[in-house]
């Protein structure tokens, strides 16, 4: 055969024929004692159709030509998969055979074919078959007469010919095509959508591997296309994007759908909410099914949302930590209400969502991000009537808590108003400085006269991102005496702040730089329980204290107004905060005491008698519930004791008296509760990688009742704010839901923010 750049026609020789564009040779000759005979061939040794050797035996009956199909006995071949001998007209029309070997005439039907015999040439066809898009023939080095093929994806090499003999193409194609190239393999993986599982009926998860025909120059011309699984991925595409429903109606988004797809009928916006909500639904159930396994209690996060209209929307998110002791959040409702700041819309929104996530006997704890000014009522009238018509622990001190997020947020905004007359002057200097290339090389200058050491960069922050004016003031602060040297040196600028401003700036700074450093730790975590929040908190409110009390004025005065809201938070929540921290073996009611002593001083005493009375009652609570089926665990102290019979039996060394003794004692001393047990332990050793969720899980059946209070506490939201989301964003209440979204029904509104939540956790998510 000869090379893949040659020209012309083929050359036959010794025992090879050329059909088509493919060469047969040696035992896959067709012989020349192939008789052809009216509608009929005789083949003695094989037939080649399409990438395929056929077989032939005998007499291949009733072989027939029509259409683009060709029928050979029960076989038959479509479209692209024939391998047509140079140009093959069908039906009524005359076949030209140029680069026949064998016979001058073929009858087909009542026509009448030429067959022209080629003779051999010194000119070699170019190789046209579709391996020649993945090889390259390469000399073997010392052989010039031998060469060989190398696969342009994994460089492999592979026999083609010898000089003498040529190998053929056939394990060539194999390699291509069966997936034997490694990097085919590994592109093989990428074909699915993202995050997708395995293929069912429902066109649902992980797409199979592609079919062979994938590398031949068909392409993915015979692929199977189906109107409803490329519906279904639009939907799923405009769900996790957060695309317009009406995008199907721009001429571009046509365009472009038929340039895939030219068979794919793009729906109207009506279908397209039809295709939509049947996500969210099939999504809902799944979630349903496997809440229905989870073998604690659910909290809820709640948040509002405004509109541009009167109406608001509350969402609802429940967290929980499943069998394996993982904690997840989940969206579980986004209601439309008439007024979402309102305490009976709230209270409306969660009796409704309530009954149909089965929590009505399972909710722990909520979650509010409210207005901190009006929690107290707030919280008090949800805490009465959700009281009265479902199962709350503890009395409900426990039942509501404030977002922790919004609590740092609050603080920031109120540190930033209280000079916001400094941060003004700040804004504009950095503005004027980099309004020229001259005057931002004149700053530089100046800063390096004035040998000032800093490598941070002059920026402008983002005023609902309170964290970049904290990084501004930061580095404004390096460059004061740079900006007093401007003023000197430059008529135009008169912005820079005083050194009273300056005192003031730092002394802000030094308290954002508390919230700063509190809001990275906690995002640090990608699914934080509740017991890390202790540690911020208390390290913050112990802060705030000292600093109110400071007898600077300038630093008193800015920490008051932050000290006094943080105080509220750590009034309201400081209970269930230390809660949490108990149930962390690494510290238990020991940093409760040890952090109490130094926020309350002398009193602390009786703060720390009310968190362990309160966790004792919880447990005492859980202690009355049963127990899910455990295996036996091996530490049972007490089992002795409750041993029913009279007498203990005797062991033969003559000590009756002294078992007698034993189980006396085992009946009036009853055995410690988990509880006790665990708090009488020592600490766990405080290791940078603890797991406190793993620990749960291993210890379970040690602490059966305990590890389900520890549970439930773990799970409680500190913070409405969910991974990847920021936690900077300025003030705290409701957030905007944008025109268009506004605009849509309600129905359809709850299906697109839920089954955003809910797809990227799917199985179903392709």
């Amino acid at each position: 055969m000869g090379e893949p750049n040659g020209n012309g026609n083929a050359m036959v020789h010794d025992g090879e024929m050329i059909i088509g564009n493919e060469m047969i040779h040696d035992s896959e000759m067709v012989h020349s004692s192939g008789m052809i005979h009216g509608d009929d061939m005789v083949q003695e040794t094989k037939m080649v159709h399409g990438d395929e050797i056929v077989q032939g035996s005998g007499l291949l009956n009733d072989e027939t030509i029509h259409g683009d199909e060709m029928v050979h006995g029960s076989v038959m071949i479509h479209g692209n998969d024939i391998i047509q001998v140079n140009d093959m007209i069908h039906s009524n029309e005359m076949v030209q055979v140029n680069d026949m070997a064998n016979g001058d005439e073929m009858t087909h039907g009542n026509e009448l074919v030429s067959a022209d015999v080629s003779p051999p040439t010194s000119r070699r066809r170019k190789k046209k078959s579709p391996v020649w898009e993945h090889f390259t023939i390469e000399p073997v080095p010392g052989d010039k007469q031998c060469q060989r093929a190398c696969c342009n994806l994994c460089k492999g090499t592979f026999a083609y010919s010898s000089g003498a003999k040529i190998a053929g193409t056939s394990h060539l194609k194999r390699h291509i095509m069966h997936g034997s190239c490694p990097v085919i393999k590994s592109q093989d993986k990428k074909v699915a959508f993202p995050s997708a599982g395995v293929t069912d009926n429902d066109g649902e998860g992980t797409i199979g591997r592609p079919s062979k025909r994938r590398y031949r120059h068909t392409g993915f011309a015979n692929a199977t296309f189906d109107q409803d699984h490329s519906s279904l991925y639009l939907a799923k595409l405009i769900i996790l994007h957060d695309y317009r429903l009406d995008i199907v109606q721009q001429p571009a988004f046509a365009a472009f759908i038929e340039s895939l797809q030219p068979r794919f009928r793009v729906a109207d916006i009506d279908t397209m909410e039809g295709e939509v909500y049947a996500v969210y639904q099939k999504e809902k159930d799944n979630l349903l099914q496997a809440l229905s396994t989870l073998p604690g209690r659910m909290s809820l996060t709640i948040g509002l949302w405004t509109t541009s209209q009167t109406l608001g929307y509350v969402s609802l998110a429940g967290q929980f930590i499943d069998t394996e002791w993982k904690v997840h959040r989940r969206m579980f409702n986004f209601m439309m209400v008439s007024s979402p700041h309102s305490q009976n819309a709230v209270t409306e929104a969660i009796s409704r969502c309530l009954p149909d996530w089965g929590m009505k006997e399972n909710l722990f704890a909520i979650t509010l991000d409210n207005d901190c000014s009006s929690h107290d009522i707030f919280s008090a009238n949800l805490r009465d009537d959700l009281s009265s018509k479902n199962d709350i622990v503890l009395k409900g001190q426990l039942f509501v808590v404030r977002c922790y997020a919004r609590i740092l947020n609050a603080a920031a905004q109120d540190v930033i108003a209280s000079i916001h007359g400094v941060i003004y002057s700040i804004r504009e200097s950095i503005k004027f400085i980099k309004a020229s290339h001259s005057r931002e090389e004149k700053f530089a200058e100046i800063a390096l006269q004035l040998e000032i050491p800093s490598t941070k960069t002059l920026c402008l922050d983002v005023t609902t991102q309170w964290n970049t004016t904290y990084l501004m003031l930061l580095a404004a602060l390096d460059y004061k005496q740079a900006f007093t040297q401007l003023e000197t040196c430059d008529d135009k600028y008169n912005e820079a702040p005083s050194a009273e401003d300056w005192k003031r700036v730092e002394a802000a700074s030094n308290y954002l730089k508390l919230l700063y450093d509190s809001a990275h730790s906690i995002m640090a975590v990608a699914n934080p329980t509740s017991d890390i929040f202790f540690h911020e908190a208390w390290k913050l409110q112990l802060e705030l204290a000292n600093a109110a009390a400071h007898e600077d004025p300038v630093v008193s005065s800015i920490a008051k107004d932050m000290h006094e809201i943080f105080d509220k938070y750590w009034k309201d929540c400081n209970l269930v905060l230390a809660a949490a921290v108990v149930m962390d073996p690494r510290f238990k009611m020991k940093l409760v005491e040890f952090s109490y002593s130094k926020i309350y001083g002398v009193d602390a005493a009786k703060y720390v008698k009310v968190v362990n009375d309160s966790v004792h009652e919880l447990y005492k609570e859980y202690l009355a519930q049963p127990l899910p089926l455990t295996p036996a665990y091996a530490e049972q102290p007490a089992s002795n004791g409750n041993n029913s019979q009279a007498t203990p039996p005797s062991t033969g060394d003559g000590l009756v008296d002294f078992d007698m003794y034993l189980s006396e004692i085992a009946t009036t001393q009853p055995s410690k509760s988990e509880l006790e047990q665990y708090l009488e332990e020592s600490l766990t050793p405080r290791v940078q990688e603890f797991d406190i969720l793993n620990w749960w899980k291993v210890n379970t059946l040690r602490f059966p009742t305990l590890s389900k209070m520890a549970r439930d506490i773990l799970a409680i939201p500190m913070s409405t704010v969910t991974t990847g989301s920021s936690i900077f964003s300025a003030g705290t209440g409701s957030r905007m839901l944008d025109d268009y979204r506004s605009s849509l029904r309600p129905e359809i509104v709850e299906a697109l923010v839920c089954a955003k939540d809910w797809l990227p956790h799917s199985a179903t998510a392709s």
